[in-house]
Order: structure tokens, then C-alpha cells, then sequence
């Protein structure tokens, strides 16, 4: 299921979590080669501190993690304008109310392929993009930004997402990083979910597991 996990909630959440930031440090400085900040087996930085909201694919007890991301409002610090304003002529115009970054969107190839096999990583991406469309949705939230790497585009592409590309850089990893600009309607829930094969939401409001009411 895809839900979201908000600060009130870090704790009776530690384990997916964990496994989260695991999964941050191998995409990110593992394979991607980025300069991220690394504390032992996992990829932790300052924006984890300002509580954000963290969109996470898991199982239905919350322990299992086959892909995440971060929500954060655009009124605050964001990645985007703190290290990635390279790739976007101009990051102000990105800062509202209605306008939410996401970042750090990653997937567990092992995990999805062990309990997903017939999964592209491609459609699992687009997956949680439209997890993330429909979570934005349901909250009010207008306008996504996220920087990601230029084969991402063409997945985002082959989902149907409406978004805008603004701008990209050089000097981040191995790769150029781009920004774009992701629309969040019900057009784009549609869109998203006819091209998926999906007729029924896939984003789940979070509730407490009977594991976690227990403990």
C-alpha cells in the first residue's frame, strides 16, 4: 500500500523508516553517485530534521519498504532552492502555500521483484508517482516540484503525469539533474490511473497497524 508517514508518527514507524534511509544511501550514493550526507548504512540529511512528510510503498503492517519519497512545503527550506537552484532560472517562483517539493523518490528493485515480479521498476515508478498525485490531491496541494535524473522523464512520460520540465544542471553525480513542475488534478489522477491500468485509488490516508496499536 502507499500512504504517508507525518511526523506524529515517526515513531511508531521506525523500522520502515530505517528502511527508507537504507534505501536513500544505496540509489543515492551508492549507484547514483551523489554527494549525500551518509551515517553508516543509511542517507540522512538536514531536511529529514524539519519534519517532513514521507510517502512510502510498503506492506500492510508497515515493515516491508518497496519505495519512497519526501513531501516537503515549498514555504521552507527545500532542496530545490538550497542545492538544486541550478536547475531552475528562477527557485522563488516555486515558493507557496500550494507548491510542495518531493525528493529522495527512490525504488527497492530487490524487494519488488521479490514480491512483485511481474513489476517493471519503471511502472513501479510511475506508480508511486501517482500515489503521490493523489496524496497531494487529497491534501490541497497544487503544484509539485522534484529534481530527478533525464531517463526519469521518459517514465514519467510513458504515466501520463502532467508536468512542465523547467530547467537542468550538470555537477550533482554522474548524471545531469532536471526540476519539473507536476500538476495535481483530477485530470492528472485520470490520466495517470488509465494509463497505469488502475480504476481505484492507490494512495491509503494512514491509520495504525494492529501491530503498532499493540506495541
Amino acid at each position: 500500500m502507499f500512504t504517508t508517514i507525518k511526523e506524529v508518527n515517526y515513531a511508531e514507524n521506525e523500522v520502515v523508516l530505517a528502511e527508507m534511509f537504507r534505501l536513500r544511501k544505496r540509489v543515492f550514493h551508492d549507484v547514483l553517485g551523489w554527494d549525500v550526507p551518509v551515517k553508516g548504512d543509511q542517507e540522512r540529511d538536514f531536511y529529514g530534521s524539519l519534519g517532513p512528510v514521507y510517502l512510502v510503498w510498503c506492506d500492510p503492517e508497515l515493515q516491508v519498504l518497496y519505495a519512497s519519497l519526501r513531501l516537503m512545503p515549498t514555504t521552507g527550506p527545500t532542496l530545490l532552492s538550497d542545492v538544486f537552484s541550478d536547475t531552475m532560472p528562477n527557485a522563488a517562483a516555486f515558493s507557496a502555500p500550494g507548491i510542495w517539493e518531493a525528493t529522495r523518490s527512490c525504488v527497492d528493485v530487490e524487494s519488488l521483484a521479490r514480491d512483485f515480479p511481474s513489476l517493471s521498476p519503471g511502472k513501479a515508478f510511475g506508480l508511486l508517482l501517482l500515489a503521490t498525485v493523489e496524496c497531494c490531491l487529497a491534501h490541497g496541494i497544487e503544484t509539485v516540484v522534484a529534481n530527478y535524473e533525464p531517463r526519469v522523464k521518459r517514465i514519467y512520460e510513458r504515466s501520463s503525469a502532467i508536468f512542465d520540465e523547467v530547467g537542468r544542471a550538470d555537477g550533482y553525480g554522474k548524471f545531469p539533474v532536471c526540476c519539473g513542475a507536476f500538476e495535481i488534478s483530477e485530470r492528472a489522477v485520470s490520466r495517470m490511473r488509465e494509463r497505469l491500468g488502475f480504476s481505484e485509488p492507490v494512495f491509503t490516508p494512514y491509520s495504525a497497524t494492529p501491530r503498532q496499536l499493540a506495541a
